[in-house]
């Protein structure tokens, strides 16, 4: 664990109890006395917190130091995610994260099941999870489009993951991309974009949306 998220880091002093005091002091053995970092991500910054007194059910902390600690990937990028089964987008929402996508937005696409609905709640709280792991200072953002015609009302320069000869490399100028669900983008959807907003992979091979979105993002963010 990189920091704690608690959202009243940066008071002189707080609290810790429930889930967070469980996971400090039973999970990663934590003492009375010990320094740890914390985070509100309503800022860039990290708050180190001495644990001043500890009892069963919670700990009193005291600020003892804080600094201006952006961690965060070197570019940005927006993900414009058709939605597919969302017990598959949780599992790979985590790696997302820790990769530095910066938002994602999920679009019902003409090929999305409509039946599937996106619990926000559940998936902030992975992001946080997360976020704790691997340090990020902020969490990425969530959005959702009701269709790839409204996403691009909001996000007109952002280019489609399809067949293509134009390949997507590290170097592409791309800060915001859509990538299908499973059977792919419609006609109509297509021609939503001119041919020069069009990018492919390197790959004789059919992937998965979920296999698609990590390789989007690997090779434009790391």
């Amino acid at each position: 664990m990189q920091y704690l998220y608690h959202k009243a880091s940066g008071s002189p002093s707080l609290i810790v109890s429930g889930d967070q005091h469980r996971y400090l002091f039973k999970v990663r053995r934590h003492r009375e006395g010990e320094v740890i970092a914390l985070r509100n991500l309503q800022d860039s910054k990290i708050y180190l917190y001495q644990i001043a007194s500890l009892s069963k059910k919670e700990a009193h902390l005291l600020l003892k130091q804080e600094e201006e600690r952006t961690i965060c990937a070197k570019r940005k990028l927006h993900i414009g995610w058709c939605v597919i089964d969302p017990k598959s987008m949780e599992r790979l929402l985590p790696s997302l994260n820790e990769i530095g996508v910066d938002a994602i937005t999920f679009i019902y696409c003409k090929r999305s099941q409509k039946s599937f609905r996106i619990d926000f709640a559940r998936l902030e709280k992975i992001l946080l999870n997360s976020s704790q792991q691997c340090g990020r200072s902020r969490m990425m953002q969530l959005h959702l489009a009701e269709t790839l015609s409204d996403f691009l009302k909001e996000n007109p320069n952002a280019m489609m993951l399809n067949f293509s000869q134009e390949t997507l490399n590290k170097q592409s100028d791309i800060d915001s991309l859509v990538v299908g669900c499973e059977g792919g983008f419609t006609p109509d959807e297509v021609a939503l974009f001119e041919a020069n907003r069009i990018v492919g992979l390197d790959t004789p091979l059919i992937l998965k949306s979920e296999s698609a979105v990590c390789a989007v993002a690997a090779k434009l963010l790391l």
